[in-house]
């Protein structure tokens, strides 16, 4: 009997403290779907259950996997299981050409430089890209960025990618460009946002609160509650309080 395949997000008890303040708690779910949203509102946890999904952040309890890897203490298959588009390509693009930053991934991986050069050719050319060859990174727009840090995740054909409101400050035809992208990718994708228009056509939305699942499941009625939700909060009249 063959036994089951491993799902793409296996959270168990995940709870993370930041200086004393509860980010994520004891947040348990599995998911599997190919096109998954998470939604909240500001300080819902979010940026920081993408870093963890990622493998940037490690629980400081319970357990995350993605696709049966443990993506916090096991780098290496990580970096062929998961890749993250962060919210500002900025704070991702690391090299000052074009080529050097499609290609530092896949050497990452181990490839030689003559199959990595190769490969980052495939993906400029894929995308209609080959006149970026060589182009300075500071010549290019910020959608442009935002391209070029999502074919530079693709390059490497990692299992899922996390986005982490990477078409947030975008203007209309960019972001409608990068969405027609994503929705090809055949990368399993997990979406992080605020925004619930940019999660109405996911298969499942998950909604963080405060660190803590609110609800979860299909996309209609987790984002209808959710609307309703923050258009009552929105009616009141507390943004002057203070926080503390």
């Amino acid at each position: 009997m063959t036994p089951p395949a491993d799902p793409a997000l296996d959270l168990t008890g995940v709870s993370l403290s930041i200086d004393g303040r509860c980010v994520l708690d004891a947040l348990s779910l599995r998911a599997d779907e190919r096109r998954i949203g998470i939604v909240g509102r500001n300080g819902a946890g979010k940026t920081t259950l993408a870093r963890m999904i990622a493998g940037l952040e490690e629980p400081q309890e319970g357990a995350l996997r993605v696709f049966g890897v443990d993506v916090a203490r096991d780098r290496a298959k990580a970096l062929r299981t998961v890749g993250i588009l962060f919210q500002n390509p900025d704070h991702q693009i690391i090299f000052p050409t074009v080529d050097e930053e499609i290609t530092f991934g896949l050497r990452q991986m181990g490839q030689t430089k003559e199959a990595a050069a190769a490969r980052t050719n495939a993906m400029l050319a894929e995308f209609g890209k080959s006149h970026w060859t060589g182009a300075s990174v500071a010549s290019l727009s910020q959608g442009q960025k935002q391209l070029l840090c999502l074919m530079a995740v693709l390059a490497m054909a990692p299992r899922l990618i996390v986005l982490d409101e990477p078409l947030s400050g975008l203007d209309i035809p960019t972001r409608l460009q990068l969405t027609r992208y994503l929705d090809a990718a055949p990368a399993t994708l997990v979406h992080i946002s605020h925004d619930p228009a940019a999660l109405a056509g996911y298969q499942r939305v998950i909604w963080l609160s405060e660190g803590k699942l609110r609800q979860d499941g299909p996309a209609g009625p987790v984002l209808a509650a959710y609307i309703r939700e923050m258009e009552q909060m929105g009616g009141r009249d507390d943004i002057s309080d203070l926080a503390g």
